[in-house]
C-alpha cells in the first residue's frame, strides 16, 4: 500500500495567485510640486474656491505658495503683513528696504542685480525675485487690501504718487491666479507664520466684518528660506485641494444657494468639514504645525 504522504509530495504545488492591482498613491507629488489628484490641482471649468497667501514680506513664502496655486488653477492673491518689504542686504544691520503697494519685483530685481549681482545671486534673491517678477506686479500689503472693492483693470495710484508717470503698474489681470478674484475676496487665507496669522486675525476683527461673509484662516509654520519655502508651498496644495474637494462636495450634494453670500446648507456642511479635514493633513505634514479659526469678511 503506497503511503499517502508521498503521494501527496508529488502533487504540484498549486498556482500563485495573481499579484494585486496597484493602487496609486495619491499622496506622492512629482518634482513640479502637484500630483495628479484631482484634489490638488483644480479641473478647469469646475468649482473652485478663491484662496490667499500671506507672509511678512510678500516674497518668499507667500510667493512660492502663491505660485503653486496658481500653477494648478487655483484663483490666488498674496500680501505681506509687515510696515515695510525687507530683503537681506551685505549686512544685517543693512538690509534692503522698500514700499509696499508701490514698489515692483522687477525695479528690486534691476536694484539689487546692479548693486552685486554675485551676492544677491548667491544668497538666492536674484532667483527668488524672477520667479516674483513673472507671478504678479509687485508686494502688497494686506492691511492695505481693500476687502470687497473688485480688483479690476489697472492698480490705483497710491497716496504720494502725483502722475501715473511715477506709479506704472499692471493691471490686476496679468496677475498669475488673478481669474476669479475680480470680486475682492477670498475663501481661504494660508499665512506662513505665527505672527502673521495673529496679524490677520486681528485686522479682520479691527474691520469689524463689514461683508458678514465667513473666511477660513490658516497658518502653516514654513521656515523663511528657500528650501523650506518650496516644501510649505507643496503642503498649503495639498491643504487647498483638500479644502476644494470637501467644498465641491457640499455644493454637489445641497446646492449653490447662498454660497456666494456666505450662507446656505452647502457652506454649513462645508465650514462643519474643515476641522477634519485639517486633522489629515496635519498627520500627512507633521512638520508643518498648523493653526486655523474661521474669521469674517
Amino acid at each position: 500500500m503506497a503511503d499517502p504522504r508521498l503521494a501527496r509530495q508529488r502533487q504540484p504545488p498549486p498556482p500563485p495567485p495573481p499579484p494585486a492591482e496597484p493602487v496609486p498613491d495619491s499622496t506622492k507629488m512629482g518634482l513640479d510640486g502637484a500630483n495628479d489628484n484631482s484634489s490638488t490641482t483644480a479641473q478647469d471649468g469646475g468649482f473652485k474656491l478663491k484662496f490667499c497667501t500671506v507672509c511678512a514680506s510678500n516674497q518668499n513664502r507667500s510667493m512660492e505658495a502663491h505660485l503653486q496655486l496658481s500653477s494648478a488653477h487655483y484663483p490666488v492673491l498674496s500680501f505681506g503683513t509687515g510696515s515695510l518689504v525687507r530683503l537681506p542686504g551685505p549686512s544685517i544691520t543693512q538690509p534692503n528696504v522698500y514700499q509696499f503697494n508701490t514698489t515692483s519685483y522687477d525695479s528690486m530685481y534691476t536694484e539689487l542685480s546692479t548693486k552685486d549681482p554675485r551676492l544677491y545671486r548667491a544668497n538666492g534673491l536674484l532667483p527668488m525675485l524672477e520667479r516674483n517678477r513673472n507671478v504678479k506686479w509687485g508686494p502688497e500689503r494686506w492691511q492695505d487690501w481693500r476687502i470687497g472693492v473688485p480688483r479690476l483693470g489697472q492698480r490705483p495710484l497710491p497716496a504720494g504718487a502725483a502722475t501715473v508717470n511715477d506709479f506704472t503698474p499692471a493691471k490686476y489681470d496679468a496677475d498669475k491666479g488673478a481669474s476669479g478674484t475680480e470680486g475682492g475676496v477670498v475663501d481661504v487665507v494660508f499665512t506662513c507664520e505665527e505672527r502673521c496669522w495673529d496679524a490677520v486675525v486681528d485686522d479682520l476683527l479691527n474691520r469689524g466684518s463689514p461683508l458678514n461673509r465667513p473666511v477660513h484662516v490658516f497658518n502653516v509654520d514654513i521656515k523663511d528660506n528657500h528650501e523650506e519655502a518650496l516644501v510649505g508651498g507643496k503642503a498649503i496644495l495639498d491643504l487647498a485641494g483638500r479644502l476644494n474637494k470637501a467644498a465641491a462636495e457640499e455644493r454637489e450634494m445641497y446646492g449653490v444657494n447662498g454660497w456666494a453670500q456666505g450662507g446656505g446648507a452647502a457652506r454649513a456642511g462645508f465650514d462643519e468639514r474643515v476641522p477634519e479635514i485639517l486633522g489629515e493633513w496635519q498627520e500627512r505634514w507633521p512638520n508643518l504645525p498648523a493653526l486655523w479659526t474661521l474669521a469674517w469678511f
